[in-house]
C-alpha cells in the first residue's frame, strides 16, 4: 500500500518537466441521479438507457449512466465496448452465449467484455448503473 501511495505522490509532485501549474478540474455532481434521472426508451417496449456523464478523453472515453428493464421482451445486446454494471435496484436474469446464467439482484457487479452477447430479462424490473468504455450515446 505504501508503494502505491508513494507512486501517487510522485506522479502529483511537480518536476522540472511539468512545473507549470495545471488548471484545476472540477468534479461533476449529479444529485439524486438514481431516483430522479429517467433514461429514454431504447428498445422494445421496456428497455431504457441513458448516459448521465461522459469523460472528455478523446482516446479512451468512458460513459456512465442507468439501464432500466421492465417486465416484457428480453433485451439481447452485443457489446462493442467493455462495460461494468452494478445492480442498484430490482432484479435481472442475465445470460450469455456460453450458457452462464445469473439471477442478479441489488449489489451484484458485472463485467461485460467487448464482443460478449448478453440477454437481459426480468419478471419485475431492474435498474443498473453502468460505466462503459465508449463515447456518449453510442450504446
Amino acid at each position: 500500500m505504501g508503494s502505491l501511495l508513494s507512486k501517487a505522490k510522485s506522479i502529483a509532485s511537480p518536476t522540472p518537466e511539468n512545473s507549470k501549474m495545471a488548471t484545476p478540474l472540477a468534479f461533476k455532481h449529479l444529485p439524486s441521479a438514481q431516483t430522479e434521472f429517467k433514461p429514454p426508451l431504447i428498445a422494445n417496449e421496456n428497455a431504457f438507457l441513458g448516459d448521465v456523464a461522459t469523460s472528455l478523453d478523446a482516446t479512451a472515453p468512458i460513459s456512465a449512466g442507468f439501464y432500466r428493464l421492465e417486465k416484457g421482451t428480453p433485451l439481447v445486446y452485443e457489446y462493442t465496448y467493455h462495460e461494468m454494471k452494478i445492480i442498484v435496484d430490482g432484479e435481472f436474469d442475465i445470460s450469455d452465449e456460453t450458457g452462464q446464467k445469473v439471477h442478479a439482484k441489488k449489489g451484484d457487479v458485472f463485467y461485460f467484455p467487448k464482443g460478449s452477447k448478453i440477454t437481459f430479462t426480468t419478471e419485475t424490473f431492474g435498474l443498473g448503473f453502468y460505466v462503459g468504455q465508449r463515447k456518449e450515446g453510442t450504446a
